[in-house]
């Protein structure tokens, strides 16, 4: 049975010429699970906004959306609220009480249900999602996967027909996301409920999707099962086929060599049957690659020796013994589960959090000598894990003007430096529009660009490709490749497992308020079991060291050749 039907559905922000929608037409059945993907700003959340009333942006709109055959708009306030569920990519920008339990019961008072039957559902969905052991904590001490689970329980206490999420992994560990994702499947299988996602990673939501949606600039290019979209992306050579799952990238690279009527793999498994199945006599398992970076000069620009650090007296530290080094023109990335002190570490080092015990050094010189302007004049900069809170006024090229402003640059070369940032990360057609109405990609790039203009040495990066597409990840890294071709050190806080390993020179894993684990990538992620890329996983018990998907592509043709 039909539940949603979008028909001929077109908006446009004010004072805007394109359209964020351009004839939008789908259907959606009840129990669906249905992915809509694309590159950042194509229209992915402006779409998924039209689909819940309470939350429809403000513009010129036209065609009509229909849940139940009926009008979405002729609904009460009080049904959509209740049957259409909404979970927000911003971990706490959904959360409004100080409980747990507070959190679930919420929405249920605010439907006027009795206390009964909201102490029945409460329990219900506590026990559901596992919720029992912290369900009298305050939420602001739970971590980042538990927050989103969190939302996502109080969004189901309230028995919805349709779960619309957008990119609601995008902020948490590759742990905690698949965690995550695996609770989705268990609610869309055991509950029937539909469901509609957006996602930038599709490494493991893809092949559970029944419904596959690309967007391009507003309007649906392909829309189909999950194989079927791999091909039409691949004929098309579009760039969405950068952000489909290993398994797919190493068929359609050697799709041609290989010239057999096999399946395209989906998934891991699929993945490591289909390279058995056609290279039985493996000779060739391991390709000697040098690592990309190599301390020569042993310069060291950010020193951190025994940091230790806790947010209230009676709490438990968040750091404990934290100490590693960065050397000058590398790129040094940190990873670890939400909540292991990533962020804090950041924190401290530029001075946003008061140094507890330890010490750090930034370019031979102790931190606690640093003023903030001595610090920051062109010598350290962070783009945070908001970059909204960066931008101030009313257009984004008047942020980025007083960047410039600030740093006594004459006019004619504000313009010309403002316009080469641009176009590096590509927000020349971006530059007049408010920074509060950029998508999260275009946020995150418009927040790099005002980071470069302050000239720094050392850029700290909190979750530099939250809410980035793979085509636009590309762009950053070669951003990020550029400036460390320059001499800058770039310090890169990620849950992003196959950026890091492509781009990193050094990765360091938190956990527990330590470092447990420093290396290159190659050596970093060869062996584990979760926490590494889709490639190494695929590649266990055939290949040695293979961590992307390109090493399995190069080994399959060597073995090849006869």
């Amino acid at each position: 049975m039909e539940i949603l039907r979008v028909d001929n559905l077109e908006f446009s922000y004010p004072n805007k010429f394109k359209k964020a929608l351009d004839k939008i037409n789908f259907s959606v059945e009840e129990g669906d699970f249905v992915l809509i993907c694309g590159e950042s700003g194509c229209g992915k959340s402006t779409l998924l906004r039209h689909l819940k009333p309470e939350l429809s942006p403000y513009g010129k709109k036209s065609g009509d959306i229909y849940y139940y055959n009926k009008n979405i708009n002729e609904y009460l306030q009080i049904e959509t609220a209740s049957q259409i569920g909404y979970v927000l990519q911003n971990l706490d920008a959904q959360l409004v009480t100080d409980k747990v339990w507070h959190e679930l019961a919420f929405g249920l008072e605010n439907l006027g249900l009795d206390t009964q039957t909201i102490r029945i559902r409460v329990a219900e969905m506590a026990s559901f999602f596992g919720i029992q052991k912290w369900f009298r904590k305050d939420v602001s001490e739970l971590s980042g996967g538990q927050k989103q689970l969190l939302n996502l329980a109080s969004i189901m206490v309230m028995q919805p027909k349709i779960l619309i999420l957008d990119e609601p992994t995008s902020q948490l560990d590759p742990i905690a996301s698949k965690d995550f994702i695996d609770t989705l499947v268990r609610i869309n299988k055991e509950l029937s409920t539909t469901i509609i996602i957006t996602e930038h990673n599709l490494e493991e939501i893809f092949s559970i999707a029944d419904k596959v949606i690309v967007i391009e600039d507003g309007k649906i290019i392909a829309n189909n099962n999950p194989r079927n979209i791999v091909e039409v992306l691949s004929n098309k050579s579009h760039n969405m086929f950068k952000a489909l799952p290993t398994p797919n990238k190493i068929y359609y690279s050697l799709k041609e060599d290989i010239n057999n009527n096999l399946t395209c793999p989906l998934t891991v498994k699929e993945g490591k049957k289909w390279i058995t199945d056609n290279f039985e006599d493996i000779k060739i398992n391991k390709i000697e690659k040098e690592e990309s970076f190599e301390n020569t000069n042993n310069d060291i620009v950010i020193e951190v020796k025994d940091l230790y650090f806790k947010y209230q007296r009676n709490a438990e530290p968040i750091l404990r013994n934290i100490s590693f080094k960065v050397y000058k023109g590398e790129i040094y990335t940190i990873l670890g589960g939400n909540g292991t002190g990533k962020t804090t570490t950041l924190g401290i080092i530029s001075k946003q959090l008061k140094l507890q015990r330890g010490k750090v050094i930034i370019n031979n010189k102790d931190l606690k000598k640093y003023n903030n302007k001595s610090l920051y004049k062109e010598n350290l900069a962070m783009l945070p894990q908001n970059p909204q809170s960066l931008f101030v006024h009313e257009t984004l090229r008047s942020d980025l003007e007083e960047v410039l402003i600030l740093r006594n640059i004459d006019k004619e070369k504000i313009k010309e430096d403002i316009d080469k940032v641009s176009k590096l990360l590509n927000i020349v057609d971006l530059l007049e529009n408010h920074p509060y109405d950029l998508s999260g990609g275009e946020l995150q790039r418009a927040g790099l660009a005002k980071i470069m203009l302050l000239n720094p040495s050392i850029i700290l990066l909190d979750e530099p490709t939250k809410g980035l597409d793979a085509h636009h990840k590309e762009d950053i890294a070669n951003v990020l490749i550029k400036l460390k071709e320059r001499g800058l050190t770039l310090v890169i806080v990620s849950h992003d497992i196959e950026f890091s390993a492509r781009y990193s020179d050094r990765c360091a894993m938190f956990f527990d308020g330590t470092v447990v684990s420093e290396s290159s990538p190659r050596k970093f992620f060869n062996g584990n079991s979760f926490y590494t890329t889709v490639a190494n996983r695929i590649s266990r018990g055939i290949f040695e060291d293979a961590i992307l998907y390109e090493d399995i592509v190069d080994l399959c043709k060597l073995n090849l050749i006869k």
